[in-house]
């Protein structure tokens, strides 16, 4: 998921100087000082092609590019919104095409520890496992802490239904990792995540993921990036996943959308 945007307001000791030479030459002058601007929300958007949209782990696009896209709204007080969107496969979403992620929050530091606490809704419009009537449509709250480069975040749902499963209000999903600072514009993306689906007989789509990758910001907004991407479900359960929807040629669909693979992806941010 996208970035929180932070907006910083800096004032140069040149512009301290004149501003206090300034002041020395007026002091005579009973008028009161302008008081200064208030810093002014930020809105920042971004647009993404990636070779297959993988999230914790999973291909959602059953192999195939995706194009992706958002917008964040930050405000200096810590406050924060967005939208973000990416296409999806109807043969991992059934009926679904595309995924709407909406979340705000807040987001501060205390010395060297960074924190948030934000909301986040998934949308997947027009999509429903069928064989449940289940929406795939879920919410969760997000704790976050920062230290370095390094970070923590732990995900809870607070909807009844999570992903295409019902009764899994509570599904944890901790994510851990590091992003490491290489210069020229590099970084080093390391991550792992845990994911613990609630309630009763859920507990077989469990699973666990990892990522090494690499980006690189280039002027102009531009950012490129390839990683390797594996999940490994704590039984087999998604070792021949199908929505047992037959395609076009009437056969039906299977793959593991937790193999390993590869993904490059180019963003712009405007």
């Amino acid at each position: 998921m996208p970035s929180i945007v932070k907006h910083r307001i800096a004032l140069s000791f040149a512009s301290l100087l004149a501003c206090a030479s300034q002041a020395s030459a007026q002091a005579t002058d009973s008028a009161a000082p302008a008081p200064a601007a208030a810093p002014a929300t930020t809105m920042t958007a971004n647009v993404t092609l990636v070779s297959q949209y993988i999230s914790r782990g999973f291909r959602q696009t059953w192999g195939k590019p995706a194009l992706q896209g958002g917008f964040d709204l930050g405000h200096p007080s810590g406050w924060s919104a967005g939208v973000w969107m990416s296409t999806v496969s109807n043969r991992y979403v059934e009926d679904g095409t595309l995924e709407i992620d909406l979340y705000g929050g807040y987001s501060g530091s205390a010395g060297p520890i960074g924190y948030s606490a934000l909301v986040y809704y998934y949308k997947y419009p027009g999509a429903e496992y069928r064989a449940t009537a289940t929406t795939y449509d879920y919410g969760e709250l997000s704790l976050g802490m920062t230290y370095k480069f390094f970070y923590a975040k732990y995900n809870s749902t607070y909807t009844k239904e999570f992903f295409g499963i019902t009764n899994a209000r509570g599904t944890g999903y901790l994510d851990i990792g590091a992003n490491v600072d290489l210069g020229s514009g590099y970084t080093l993306n390391l991550h792992a995540g845990d994911g613990r689906v609630h309630g009763a007989g859920n507990d077989i789509w469990n699973w666990r993921d990892l990522k090494v990758g690499v980006s690189k910001a280039f002027d102009g907004g531009w950012a490129m990036s390839g990683a390797y991407t594996k999940a490994r479900g704590a039984t087999n359960a998604y070792d021949a996943y199908t929505l047992g929807i037959p395609d076009s040629s009437g056969k039906i669909p299977v793959s593991n959308p937790a193999v390993g693979t590869f993904v490059v992806a180019l963003t712009k941010t405007f």
